[in-house]
Formats: C-alpha cells, structure tokens, sequence
C-alpha cells in the first residue's frame, strides 16, 4: 500500500471514530431524557389514582337528589 492510500485509511477511520464518540453521546442523552421522562410517567400515574380514588371516595351527600327537589316556580 501506498503512503496515500494507508493516509487515507487512517482519515476515514478518524472520521469513524469521531461519528462513533457523537453517536454514543446522542444516545447517551436520549437515554437521560427517556429516564427522566418515564420517572415523569410514574409520578403522574401516582397522582392520578390519588385524584381517582379521591373522587370515587367523594360523599354525594352533598348533591341535592333530583328527586326530591320542587320544581322552581315559574314551571
């Protein structure tokens, strides 16, 4: 081989390894954000089965059973 083509070799391997060190990077900090973004899932899955079970708990005491009610006067 050539002075020229084993230069070459070593430039393309070069640019090999500096997309590698980029990908692994990328990757590294789509990993984060994944993490972070699924510990964000969990936290808001928790807090809606407390609103759930806050509302399915709720005393419907509170309501006025239709029922019941007189009809307003201008009927």
């Amino acid at each position: 081989m050539s002075n020229k083509e084993v230069q070459a070799l070593e430039e393309r391997i070069n640019d090999m390894e500096c997309k590698i060190a980029f990908q692994e990077q990328t990757i590294e900090e789509l990993n984060d954000a994944l993490t972070q973004q699924q510990l964000l899932i969990s936290k808001m899955q928790d807090q809606m089965k407390y609103v759930v079970g806050k509302v399915k708990n709720m005393d419907t005491s509170n309501l006025a059973d239709p029922s019941e009610e007189t009809p307003p006067p201008h009927y």
